[in-house]
């Protein structure tokens, strides 16, 4: 079997979410391990605060709130950056050769409303809580943290709602 066919194969079904778990929790106690631990948020806060700062300026970061009352400059090599960079590439490249990647267009305007609103209300919740869905999951809840469990339920509360919310509002 030649390598394309083995990585065609690797992809071919889900992986046992058993098997999953295993390797991420044995990835996730690694990186525990070596630097610290992960949130996705710090990532993407920094390249957004890079990016302001590219797009209007050094001083705009003081001037908001989020970035008031803390360090301003940061390294464009800051590891968290890297860590989410290689989180949605990877994303990326798994849904591609699993063959689970497609652009789809909403075609009601209600559709990108919600699709909006939504993404306004998680980025919200987000920066509320200091934390981020991603590093509730691997973070807070591996290492028995109760804030992580009770994150879980609100997550999957807000899931259940949001769902039940679209699916009326799209059947109208």
């Amino acid at each position: 079997m030649n390598e394309k066919n083995a990585i065609s194969e690797l992809f071919a079904k889900p992986l046992d979410p058993t098997y999953a778990m295993i390797i991420i929790a044995i990835a996730n106690g690694f990186f525990f391990a070596i630097v610290e631990a992960w949130t996705v948020g710090g990532g993407e806060g920094a390249m957004t605060g890079l990016l302001a700062q590219a797009l209007f300026g050094p001083t705009l970061a003081e001037r908001l709130p989020f970035w008031s009352g803390r360090t301003v400059y940061i390294s464009p090599f800051y590891w968290k950056i890297f860590i989410s960079l290689g989180m949605c590439f990877g994303s990326f490249v798994a849904a591609v050769l699993s063959k689970e990647f497609f652009i789809r267009m909403p075609k009601k305007m209600s559709e990108w409303v919600l699709i909006t609103v939504g993404g306004l209300l998680m980025g919200i919740g987000i920066r509320l809580a200091l934390v981020c869905n991603v590093s509730t999951f691997f973070g807070a809840t591996p290492q028995l943290s109760l804030a992580g469990y009770f994150a879980i339920i609100g997550i999957l509360a807000g899931a259940y709602v949001g769902s039940m919310i679209y699916q009326k509002i799209m059947e109208m």
